[in-house]
């Protein structure tokens, strides 16, 4: 696609560098991204990948916005608590970048609509706060070969990782890291823990910048690492991670073969 005389003003900072210049940007133009969750992640995710000009963006979240979620979830202001989240987002998005189509979904991903909301997504971004749809993105996203850009994130504290096991090997799924779901009360949310607003902002664009470079095919992917970040100290380790060969999902004697054995 050839860009217009605008389009060449509002991304010209992207066009001028050699790993994205005209056809990259018009790649990002034709991508599908679907962002998981409006909240602390899911935010500055979609603020910067809508800045960028991924050209469909499709954001699901059953939620409505909440006083306390200002304190780190920037797409939403003030006047618009009450408002589900989807809606106050792409009033957002639809005023920083009118190039893009939003799509917005007012429910909670499940293994009933996970199949079917994925399918139409290039990649998937994962901002969610809970296990269980980690895993069940995870799930859903190997099925369906689509790469997973997830983070996750607490108190002063955060993880950032790529899954494209659909690839094959060495790439590792999220189940190779994690194979059984924690109990629900064994790991506090944080309206339990509490957060520091301005790291979901830091690992949320973490996220989009991954997103962009998986859409690109740009420098090295995180797929086989996990980037743990420790606010306090204001460290960064990458931890190398392998493929489980007992996976029950990406291995070769695997059980899951479709989500609803997942969930």
């Amino acid at each position: 696609m050839d860009l217009n005389e605008s389009q060449f003003e509002r991304y010209a900072r992207h066009l001028i560098l050699d790993e994205v210049g005209e056809e990259g940007q018009a790649k990002l133009l034709q991508s599908k991204v679907l962002v998981v969750g409006a909240g602390g992640l899911g935010a500055p995710m979609l603020l910067y990948l809508a800045a960028a000009g991924v050209g469909t963006i499709g954001v699901i979240d059953d939620d409505v916005v909440d006083l306390s979620n200002l304190q780190r979830q920037v797409i939403h202001m003030t006047d618009q608590v009450g408002r589900p989240k989807v809606e106050s987002a792409v009033q957002l998005l639809a005023r920083l970048n009118p190039d893009i189509r939003v799509i917005p979904f007012q429910s909670r991903i499940t293994a009933e609509n996970a199949a079917e909301l994925i399918g139409g997504f290039d990649l998937v971004a994962d901002g969610s706060d809970n296990f269980t749809t980690r895993f069940l993105l995870n799930d859903a996203c190997y099925l369906a070969g689509k790469p997973l850009v997830s983070a996750a994130l607490l108190r002063f504290d955060a993880q950032l990782s790529v899954f494209k096991a659909h690839l094959g090997p060495p790439h590792p799924c999220y189940r190779c890291l994690f194979p059984e779901r924690p109990p629900d009360d064994l790991i506090p949310r944080c309206e339990q823990a509490g957060i520091l607003g301005a790291i979901a902002g830091m690992v949320g664009s973490l996220q989009a910048t991954e997103v962009l470079k998986e859409l690109l095919g740009l420098g090295e992917s995180l797929s086989g690492h996990l980037l743990v970040y420790d606010g306090l100290d204001t460290t960064f380790r990458k931890i190398k991670t392998k493929r489980d060969p007992a996976c029950a999902l990406c291995g070769p004697q695997a059980s899951i073969k479709d989500l609803r054995l997942s969930a």
